[in-house]
C-alpha cells in the first residue's frame, strides 16, 4: 500500500518550524509498516532547510521513506507537466482527519488488519455490548457455516 504521512502534528508535534517531541509511537510504528512492505511518502509543508531537518530527524530514528511530497522518488517538478501537490495514494495518515489523529497501535491495526474507522466503531460496540458470560463464552459458528 501506497501511504502518505504528514509530520508536523502526525510524527511529532505541533511546533512548526521547531520540531516538536515525538508522538507516542509513531516512528516505531512506520518502521513496522515499512517492515510490512507499505510504501511510505513524507507528506509536508516543510520546504528547504526545514524540510530537510524532518527527512533527518526521521532518518535518524530509522524511517526512511519511499519519497518526499510526490508520487515516486523520481518524479521531478520540473519536467512533469502534469505534477501536482495531490498524491495518488492508498490512504493518508494526517492530524487533520475528519475527527482527528487516533493513536499509532490503532493507525496499525487498521492498516495492517484492513478496517475502517467505522469497522473499529462497531466492534467497539459489540464488544461493549457483551454480557460477562458471552464475553467469556463465545458463540461457535455453525461448521457448515465458513
Amino acid at each position: 500500500m501506497l501511504i502518505a504521512v504528514d509530520f508536523d502534528g502526525t510524527i511529532v508535534e505541533h511546533r512548526y518550524p521547531e520540531i516538536g517531541p515525538e508522538i507516542p509511537f509513531a516512528t516505531e510504528t512506520l518502521k513496522m509498516l515499512i517492515k510490512d512492505h507499505h510504501r511510505l511518502i513524507l507528506w509536508s509543508v516543510r520546504e528547504g532547510e526545514l524540510l530537510e531537518q524532518a527527512i533527518n530527524w526521521c532518518r535518524e530514528r530509522g524511517v526512511e521513506f519511499y519519497a518526499i511530497n510526490r508520487d515516486y522518488p523520481e518524479e521531478e517538478k520540473e519536467k512533469n507537466q502534469h505534477f501536482s501537490r495531490k498524491l495518488k495514494v492508498d490512504l493518508f495518515i494526517d492530524d487533520r482527519n475528519l475527527g482527528g489523529l487516533p493513536d499509532w497501535g490503532t493507525i496499525y491495526r487498521m492498516i495492517s488488519h484492513h478496517k475502517t474507522w467505522h469497522d473499529l466503531m462497531i466492534e467497539e460496540v459489540q464488544s461493549a455490548t457483551l454480557t460477562p458470560y458471552e464475553e467469556l463464552h463465545p458463540k461457535k459458528k455453525p461448521w457448515w457455516k465458513f
